[in-house]
C-alpha cells in the first residue's frame, strides 16, 4: 500500500474504533493519535529514505502539536488507534504490529543503552490500557491485554491479560474478548482481604480455640500459597 492509503485507512479505521466520532471535522480538533500516525508515515518514509533530520524536524512539530511523541525510525503496521493519545511515547526500535489499540499515557520505552534493539514489540491486535509503560526488549503477545497504570517488564504470552506493577499475567487463552477496565482484578486490594480475614481468624483461635477455625485458617492458606504461585507465573 501507498502513504495515501495507509493515512486513509488510519482516518477509516478511528470510526472502527471510536462510537463518540460523528463526523469529519472531529478529526481536526479532536484525534491527536490519527494525525500523530498520520505524520509518522510521512516521517518513516524520509528516514527510510536517508532524511533523518528532516523526518526528526517533522516529528518535533507532531508533539508540539499532538503531545505524541512517535520516534521516526519505529515500526507501526496498519490500522494502529491511538485513542485520545496526550502523552504517549513509542521508541525507536519499538514494533506495533497490525490493528493495535493503544490508549493515552502509555510508554513504550527503552531501558538500555545498547544501540540494538532495546523496545518493545506489540504483537497483531493487542491493547495497551491508559497510563501502561511497556519496558525493554520484550513481546507483548498477539490479541493479548495491558491494564492501566501497568509495568510491563517480561513477556506477555499470546492472548492474555497483564495487570500490575510489575505486571503479571492473570489471564490467559481470552483471545478476543473486550478490554473491561472496570473487569479488571484488584490484586492489592484481594491481598489486603485475605490479610484481614487471617488477621481475625487466628484472633479467635487463640481466644477460643476453635477446630472449625483451624480448618479456616489451614483453607487460607491454600489460597495465599496458590496466590503466590500464580504472581511467580
Amino acid at each position: 500500500m501507498g502513504i495515501y492509503s495507509d493515512i486513509k485507512e488510519d482516518f477509516a479505521n478511528a470510526y472502527h474504533n471510536d462510537p463518540a466520532l460523528n463526523s469529519k471535522i472531529d478529526f481536526l480538533f479532536n484525534y491527536p493519535g490519527v494525525w500523530a500516525i498520520a505524520w509518522y508515515r510521512i516521517a518513516h518514509r524520509l528516514h527510510k529514505a536517508n532524511f533523518k533530520r528532516l523526518a526528526r524536524m517533522i516529528m518535533g512539530l507532531n508533539q508540539i502539536f499532538t503531545h505524541i511523541d512517535i520516534h521516526p525510525a519505529a515500526t507501526i503496521g496498519h490500522r494502529v488507534f491511538i485513542d485520545h493519545g496526550t502523552g504517549v511515547v513509542i521508541g525507536e526500535t519499538a514494533i506495533v504490529e497490525d490493528d493495535v489499540v493503544i490508549y493515552q499515557g502509555v510508554t513504550l520505552g527503552g531501558v538500555s543503552l545498547d544501540h540494538g534493539k532495546r523496545h518493545p514489540t506489540i504483537k497483531k491486535g493487542a491493547v495497551i490500557g491508559a497510563g501502561a509503560k511497556v519496558l525493554g526488549n520484550i513481546e507483548v503477545g498477539e490479541y493479548s491485554k495491558v491494564g492501566a497504570n501497568s509495568v510491563v517488564v517480561k513477556a506477555v504470552p499470546d492472548c492474555s491479560t497483564a495487570i500490575g506493577i510489575p505486571a503479571h499475567v492473570i489471564e490467559k487463552g481470552r483471545c478476543k474478548d473486550p478490554f473491561m477496565h472496570n473487569m479488571l482484578p484488584d490484586i492489592n486490594k484481594e491481598l489486603f482481604e485475605y490479610m484481614l480475614k487471617r488477621v481475625a481468624i487466628l484472633e479467635h483461635i487463640l481466644v477460643e480455640d476453635n477446630k472449625d477455625l483451624l480448618i479456616q485458617d489451614l483453607e487460607l492458606e491454600h489460597i495465599y500459597d496458590s496466590f503466590l504461585k500464580s504472581m511467580k507465573n
